[in-house]
Formats: C-alpha cells, sequence, structure tokens
C-alpha cells in the first residue's frame, strides 16, 4: 500500500481521536454524525481500507457479504460487537477488533446511578418538583428502597463488573455473582460464586447486567427469571438490551415483583420503548454508559492503536475475529 491508509470514522468522535486520525491516515470523516444506512455503508466501503465504526452501524452478514474487498479491517470504537457477524467478517478475511478496558469503570458509574437513581425514586422526584406539584411532606412521602446492606446480583463479571463491585464496597453489599468461569480468589474479592444464573438471581436484591450480547443470552432477563428474584427487587441494565424480555418486565414492574428498574439500553435504539415512559417505577438514561470525556478519548485511541499495529504488520492487541 502506498501512501496512508484511507480511514472511515463512520460517526462523530472526540476531537483528540479525529485529530490523530488525521494526523496518521488519508480520514473521511462525519461532522454532520449522520446516521449511515447499510446502502451507504457498502458504498462507501469501495472508498476505503479501513473502517472505525460504532455500534450502530450494523455489520450483518447481508452487508458483509456486499463489502468491498478493499476494507481489510473494522477498529470497533465499543467493546460490544454484536453489531458485527463476526464469523462473517473472518470469513471475509476483515479483521475486527474492540475497545475493552478503558470504558469499565464509566459503565460502572452509569450502574450505581441506575440502581441508587431507581431504589430511591429519582426520576419521580425530578420530575414532581420541576412540574410545581411538590406541595406536601410526609413520613410516608416518597419512601424508596436502601441499597446499604443489600444483596447485589452481578451476572457477567467481566471488566465492567469487577469494576462495579470495587464501588458498591462502601455500600457493604453482599455480592453474588454468575459467571461462565469462576474468578480467582484475588479476583473475587470475597463475592459469591454461582453455578447458575437462577441460583443468582434468587438472592438478588440487586441484580446489575453486564454480560455480552449473544445467542445464548438473548431474552436472558425473561417472565421465568424475573419470578425467581425477591419479591420488590431492582434491577438495572447497562450491557445491552436485548438481554431484557422488555414485555416481561414491564409486567414485573406494574405487578410489584419488580419494585424498580434502571435502563441505560434498550432493544430498539435510539428512542428506546416507549410502554416504559407511562410508570414512574423505571429511571431511563439514552445509552451513556461510556460517554465521558476521558472515556470517549481512551475508546478512540484504542481503536486507533489497533489500527496502527495492524497497519504496521502486528496483531492487533483487541482483535476479536
Amino acid at each position: 500500500m502506498t501512501g496512508k491508509p484511507v480511514l472511515w470514522l463512520s460517526r462523530k468522535l472526540s476531537k483528540a481521536t479525529e485529530e490523530r486520525a488525521l494526523r496518521d491516515y488519508d480520514v473521511r470523516l462525519n461532522p454532520e454524525d449522520h446516521v449511515f444506512t447499510s446502502d451507504e455503508i457498502i458504498k462507501i466501503s469501495n472508498e476505503v481500507d479501513a473502517i472505525l465504526p460504532c455500534h450502530s452501524e450494523v455489520f450483518s452478514a447481508d452487508v458483509v457479504a456486499a463489502l468491498s474487498d478493499r476494507v481489510k479491517i473494522i477498529a470497533n470504537h465499543s467493546v460490544g460487537v454484536d453489531h458485527c457477524d463476526l464469523e462473517a467478517l473472518k470469513a471475509k478475511g476483515v479483521v475486527v477488533t474492540n475497545t475493552p478496558d478503558v470504558l469499565s469503570e464509566a459503565t460502572a458509574e452509569i450502574a450505581m446511578l441506575l440502581m441508587l437513581g431507581a431504589a430511591r425514586r429519582a426520576s419521580e422526584s425530578d420530575r414532581l418538583v420541576r412540574s410545581g406539584r411538590w406541595d406536601s411532606w410526609g413520613a410516608t412521602f416518597m419512601v424508596g428502597t436502601q441499597m446499604t446492606n443489600k444483596r447485589l446480583g452481578i451476572i457477567g463479571m467481566g471488566r465492567v463488573g469487577r469494576a462495579l463491585m470495587k464501588l458498591v464496597k462502601g455500600f457493604d453489599m453482599e455480592i453474588h455473582y454468575y459467571n461462565r468461569s469462576r474468578l480467582s480468589p484475588e479476583l473475587e474479592q470475597g463475592a459469591t460464586y454461582h453455578s447458575s444464573i437462577e441460583d443468582v438471581l434468587k438472592v438478588s436484591d440487586f441484580l446489575s447486567l453486564h454480560c455480552p450480547a449473544t445467542p445464548e443470552t438473548i431474552g436472558l432477563m425473561n417472565r421465568e427469571r424475573l419470578a425467581l428474584m425477591p419479591k420488590g427487587a431492582i434491577l438495572a441494565n447497562t450491557a445491552r438490551g436485548s438481554l431484557v424480555d422488555e414485555g416481561a418486565l414491564i409486567d414485573a414492574l406494574a405487578s410489584g415483583q419488580i419494585a424498580a428498574a434502571g435502563l441505560d439500553v434498550f432493544v430498539n435504539e435510539p428512542g428506546g420503548n416507549s410502554d416504559f415512559f407511562e410508570l414512574d417505577n423505571v429511571f431511563l438514561l439514552p445509552h451513556i454508559g461510556s460517554a465521558t470525556k476521558e472515556t470517549r478519548d481512551a475508546m478512540g485511541m484504542r481503536a486507533l492503536d489497533n489500527l496502527d499495529a495492524f497497519f504496521a504488520g502486528k496483531e492487533p492487541r483487541d482483535r476479536v475475529a
């Protein structure tokens, strides 16, 4: 390859990321932050050697089949790669990377916000004050659920799950977890391992989801599993919306089986699920788990590190396909 590789940044990224990309690559930017359709992705692929996308760009089997052979690497600006058909990309000879490590703390902070916001009726209270309807106070007014000394279940004890475990230490929570394999004692830090998701649910006053979206985890929190949780439990999800059967969760919230939920992710994004909007006991955020300046800079740098390694003839650090 002569000259600089041609790189497409499919979304508007942080200033630091774009400046570094422009220094080292022949870059196609997206200053309007347009969300590209599948047909547009395919068309642009004829003009570039590499793509640095976000999870908003979907590389399905059909898109991959029509993707130009010129594209050699997709360096995702995300940890999750459920928007990429990895088998199809691998078969086509396209390298795929992600950005682990750098967003764990930011996402764990949002999980804490969701649990606290849901448990202490934050969105309901905020609406009450803003609307001018707060005209009384009493001992039974806006009573919520306390986190301190409760049992926290974590499904998926990867980097984000472990970061959350550190954050809740100050709340003296009893931590239970399910993971595909048990952690070492050093990483486990006294948490109780369960070999099944069901066993974790039975003891979770609070539950936080931190596993990837895979064919095995789609609809993970269904009607039957929600029913296993202690009545009045709190559910938080910062992973992927597809992990939760949203209809089942809405019914559980309406019945009181689940006292409240905090959700940063939804099956359909952007927009979410309007059926949640009618419920006071849901704290909703617009997929902002990694949305800090520090983290978005770090994600961009990590993606560019992977691109630099690839075009230098080295194995990218975060290769997933």
